[in-house]
């Protein structure tokens, strides 16, 4: 009855949220045959737990780790060709996988960290690190912090908390790969922010003069041909999601600030119960139409291969008002240390200053997530000598553009295969 059930299932076609899901899974791929299977609990510097799962090849000197700070990466389609090619795979899940609420990313790295020292003792020689999408930030991060002396390191969230870097061991990676790699989570979200919504708890409220969806401004939908944003537009664009990033953040410090005047009137004076209620309570930042980048209806705009539509929507101008999109239930702590691209501290391009060890940046040509000038942005900020550029024709997943195309992702591994040998322990 088992086989059956699962024979059924196969021949399922997902639809909506299913085909998200099935983008960052190997079905159906198998594992290669010996592949052992080793589920792990990390307890990081802080006392937090994470978990991962090492598929683990027999007599492997070296380690590819996978890692996104809100997803989970335990069945990405790459895993099985890296066993094959004789590596084991380290897929680890943060302390907050698949929940944006509380997602800080100073956290996060304390959880990289607890990992990178398992594998250490398990006496792995070469540890590569392999961000893919959000995970290149995330990982980028945590190499740059690893290469800096402690007393130099960051030692504050953007948020004031104290983040332990400066006492807690941050074993450094020997390799890094940055797959898919977006700006950060903060920069992304900058990029594709709506500016035009002129009140934040009234999701319609819209300056039409900014509205990158008002025909009046260019857009236009896929049939119509898309769209095409002057100049002027764009930059009156540009400058308004920043001064809504800028207001949001103005907003999550002052929310924070009245908790914490609660908590010093309660601590000073023992009063009301009010105020030691207060004092706890974490406010929820809610940030309506988070997709809107115009890159993704004007193609024209930092050109490659990418199709109409967002990484989230083929038509953005209407998942732009859905539950979907990017940091749209944050606490202030969260929205500060992870989306905002004006505060967060994981932002590739500063942390990139700071990474000196052998990276490889594999660009996906028809990402619409991930563009041209991010590529180069990150190969410029880049410290190390030692840069491989490599390009695959796929979308932001690694599947096909177009239909009747191949998957990107067995050139994917066969181009991180060719580089982790080359750098070999």
């Amino acid at each position: 009855m088992a086989v059956e059930g699962a024979a059924r299932a196969e021949t399922r076609k997902p639809s909506g949220r299913g085909k998200a899901v099935l983008a960052i899974d190997w079905q159906p791929q198998v594992l290669p045959p010996k592949t052992q299977i080793n589920l792990h609990t990390l307890i990081a510097h802080d006392g937090d737990v994470s978990r991962a799962t090492l598929y683990e090849r027999p007599g492997a000197k070296s380690v590819v780790c996978l890692m996104h700070p809100r997803q989970d990466m335990t069945r990405h389609p790459a895993i099985p060709g890296l066993v094959e090619n004789g590596y084991s795979v380290w897929a680890q899940t943060s302390r907050v996988v698949g929940n944006d609420l509380t997602l800080v990313h100073e956290s996060v790295l304390l959880d990289i960290a607890a990992g990178i020292e398992r594998l250490r003792e398990l006496g792995y020689e070469q540890i590569a690190l392999t961000g893919i999408s959000g995970g290149a930030g995330l990982y980028g991060f945590y190499t740059e912090q690893s290469l800096t002396a402690p007393v130099h390191r960051i030692d504050k969230t953007p948020f004031q908390s104290p983040t332990g870097f400066t006492e807690a061991p941050m074993p450094a990676p020997d390799l890094l790969t940055l797959i898919a790699p977006h700006p950060g989570q903060g920069k992304l979200l900058l990029s594709c922010i709506d500016p035009s919504v002129t009140d934040e708890h009234d999701p319609l409220k819209t300056d039409d003069a900014l509205d990158p969806y008002n025909p009046a401004n260019g857009f236009a939908e896929e049939a119509d041909g898309g769209s095409h944003f002057s100049d002027q537009f764009l930059a009156r664009f540009r400058k308004a999601q920043l001064a809504r990033v800028q207001r949001i953040d103005e907003r999550a410090h002052e929310l924070n600030a009245h908790r914490l005047n609660a908590r010093k009137r309660y601590k000073a004076e023992d009063t009301a119960e009010l105020d030691r209620r207060a004092s706890l309570i974490t406010p929820i930042i809610t940030t309506y139409r988070t997709d809107a980048d115009p890159r993704c209806t004007d193609l024209s705009l930092d050109r490659n291969d990418r199709r109409y539509g967002s990484v989230i929507s083929p038509k953005p101008s209407m998942s732009n008002f859905g539950v979907g999109g990017f940091g749209r239930l944050t606490t202030p702590e969260s929205w500060l240390s992870t989306w905002s691209g004006l505060s967060s501290n994981a932002s590739l391009e500063r942390s990139l200053k700071g990474v000196t060890i052998p990276t490889m940046i594999i660009e996906y040509t028809g990402d619409c997530s991930v563009f041209p000038s991010d590529i180069a942005a990150a190969k410029q900020a880049l410290a190390a000598t030692d840069v491989t550029h490599e390009q695959v024709r796929c979308n932001h997943f690694g599947g096909p553009i177009a239909r009747g195309e191949e998957s990107g992702i067995p050139k994917t591994v066969e181009l991180l295969n060719n580089w982790l040998g080359k750098h070999a322990a």
